[in-house]
């Protein structure tokens, strides 16, 4: 809200025009960290300076020809398309796309070549300026390091997890089970992301990440669903009414008290879950736990510290094999015609005003249907909400007594603040960012208090036009269904597991090795975390098959966390130089030649949608062949999650 203040007197006082465009970009930048903020604010910069250049190249080697706008917003659009889905950077090429076909738009109107470029010029110092702000507030009022923030979110959640299971268990809790359970409900749904982004934070700036435990990505997420279902538990179960019921939440307190202190039951065997079929909320609560129980202990201060952040210069700017996904480029055309259509029809018919439609379809142009109707519901709310109350009920009743900029700075932090306080939530933040877009739209059209009433209702029409468009581009032509993509995903990372396994026999030297093992971490990492979010949209895939598709999803993610674990098992071995023997004993390569056989089987069912019929469960050889307890340690847990993997794939049928 500051810099939103500070940013708009600079528009005021400067008469930089497009202030509704650059203020809507305060709420991109990411605000993690002071350098977190300073390195957004320059990739969206250069960002900018990408789609003036590419806008003016157009119109210079065309000699502003119509028809070759037309084709630079088709192959800009395709090609911002292509590098959301194949880069590890997916927030910047969609800005690229949207400000090109903003820029590029200015050209279809009969003016003097000199304003038009003077335009386009005078729109990089309107996002400028917000950028350069945010980045000075951010480091006027610096925070603590994020490693201590992020602990500390995870150590909270712990907590009220242990302080709500802990009352179930006993018989009579009265009023502080009530305050407990809405305690794990309000952190349930504030979900991952802002953990995620803290963890991006530590990895870009290679911090120390102090006493973090291994993996620390794969557990925010394991983190995130356990929260999620003792969220779910607690609005079913106002009480425990049975003894066997209140002794497994009092067994689950325990680990959730021992987790809060960061650290690890001293033996495994000492608290027991039961791990059954999964049917009730209880027993997913208890899986969830047994996920991040299987995770590799905390190191000890002389271990490789890489296992818990993955140095940035470690990440590869394109995702390998990517490019050769067919199903990346069916998503860039897709987005590249609604994109096209959008832009043709609004020039067609003469209305400049429902411009939004192209906006809408790079900001809501995700790759399922279920993503897509999800941020075409939340658009069409923020937009009702920012533009027709806040805006259009700002012109009619505010605006005309209105006559000093501290009335309008008053207005505009009133909606900032409302609009923020909504961004920061899980399920709705993009309302958030919405209403502020909304809002400014109507409120900031230029220099003097709105007198028209079109404005805030073209920019409704063009929401709607591309609604229809991409519903019938993604969702009646080419479909691509929530479940669909998710099958693909957790393919893709027991295809991983499975690369991960095959690494450990081959010949390469350690160095060699270990990068190619660093990468695969990295993409599992993220892959699952998608995974968790997909989930959340299969939700707003509406039909008879609703239902369906979100319990398997369920099972998707289940066995995804099963992969995880599995995967990190194996990568503290393969990352160990010092456990090289683990890599070298025949009966250890037999057990991964298996196991990576049977991933790759059920890497191929789960993404041909074919039932995988199991060949039984892994059995380990007697324990004298294992000569060391460490190998035994080693083998039954690979045992253990695989065949916890192999009961959720064989679950997972082929319905969807």
């Amino acid at each position: 809200m500051l810099t939103t203040i500070i940013a708009l007197i600079l528009f005021m006082t400067l008469r930089v025009p497009d202030a509704f465009i650059g203020l809507f970009f305060v709420f991109i930048v990411g605000r993690d960290s002071p350098s977190t903020t300073f390195r957004t604010g320059m990739l969206i910069m250069l960002t900018l300076v990408a789609a003036v250049a590419t806008e003016l190249l157009v119109v210079i080697l065309s000699d502003n020809d119509p028809i070759a706008r037309v084709l630079g917003v088709s192959v800009v659009a395709f090609v911002a398309a292509l590098l959301t889905v194949t880069t590890t950077l997916p927030a910047f090429p969609p800005i690229w796309g949207f400000l090109f076909c903003t820029l590029i738009a200015l050209w279809e109107v009969h003016a003097p070549a000199g304003t038009l470029v003077k335009n386009s010029l005078w729109f990089v110092a309107a996002c400028g300026i917000p950028i350069l702000c945010s980045i000075a507030i951010e480091y006027a009022f610096r925070s603590r390091s994020p490693v201590d923030i992020l602990q500390e979110e995870r150590r909270t959640r712990y907590q009220v997890l242990w302080k709500m299971f802990a009352l179930y268990a006993q018989e009579d809790a009265g009023e502080a089970l009530s305050g407990a359970r809405l305690q794990v409900i309000r952190l349930a749904a504030a979900g991952q992301t802002a953990m995620q982004r803290l963890y991006d934070t530590i990895v870009d700036r290679n911090l120390d990440p102090g006493d973090l435990p291994v993996g620390v990505r794969v557990r925010i997420s394991m983190l995130a669903e356990l929260m999620d279902v003792s969220a779910a538990f607690s609005a079913q179960f106002p009480v425990a009414e049975d003894a066997e019921t209140r002794k497994r939440c009092a067994t689950i307190a325990d680990l959730c008290h021992t987790f809060s202190q960061n650290l690890r039951p001293a033996e495994k065997g000492e608290i027991k879950l039961r791990m059954g079929v999964n049917e009730t909320l209880l027993d997913r609560v208890e899986e969830a736990l047994q996920n991040i129980l299987s995770m590799p202990p905390n190191l000890e201060p002389t271990q490789d510290r890489k296992l818990i952040a993955l140095p940035s210069n470690k990440v590869p700017f394109f995702i390998p094999g990517s490019f050769s996904n067919i199903d990346n480029i069916a998503f860039a055309l897709k987005l590249c015609l609604c994109a096209t259509v959008c832009y043709v029809i609004y020039f067609a018919v003469d209305w400049p005003g429902i411009s939004t439609a192209v906006i809408t379809v790079f900001i809501t142009g995700l790759s399922t249907s279920g993503a897509i109707k999800q941020k075409f519901i939340y658009r069409l709310l923020g937009s009702v909400i920012g533009g027709l109350i806040f805006g259009l009920g700002s012109a009619i009743f505010l605006f005309p007594y209105m006559d000093s900029i501290t009335s309008l700075v008053t207005l505009v932090a009133a909606v900032c603040f409302i609009a923020t306080w909504v961004a920061g939530g899980r399920i709705f933040n993009y309302v958030g960012l919405q209403i502020a877009l909304s809002f400014y739209f109507v409120a900031l059209e230029g220099f003097g208090a709105p007198t028209r009433l079109a404005p805030p209702r073209d920019r409704l029409v063009g929401i709607l036009l591309a609604l229809i468009v991409m519903w019938f581009v993604f969702d009646r032509i080419w479909p691509v269904r929530t479940v669909t993509v998710m099958r693909r995903t957790l393919a893709a990372v027991l295809q991983n597991d499975a690369k991960l396994f095959r690494l450990g026999m081959e010949s390469t030297e350690y160095e060699a090795r270990l990068e190619q093992a660093d990468m695969l971490r990295d993409r599992i990492g993220k892959t699952v975390a998608s995974l968790r979010t997909m989930s959340d949209e299969v939700a707003y895939e509406f039909g008879e098959n609703r239902a369906l598709h979100i319990h398997s999803s369920e099972i998707m993610l289940r066995a995804a966390f099963s992969a995880v674990a599995l995967f990190w098992n194996e990568f503290v071995i393969l990352h160990a130089e010092h456990d090289k023997d683990f890599l070298l004993a025949p009966h250890l390569i037999a057990l991964r030649r298996e196991v990576a056989e049977r991933m790759e089987k059920m890497a191929e069912s789960v993404a041909h949608k074919e039932a995988y019929l199991t060949t039984g469960p892994i059995i380990l050889p007697e324990r004298r062949p294992l000569e060391t307890l460490r190998y035994e340690e080693y083998a039954n847990n690979v045992a253990s999650r695989f065949n916890d993997l192999q009961e959720s794939i064989a679950s997972l049928g082929v319905k969807v």
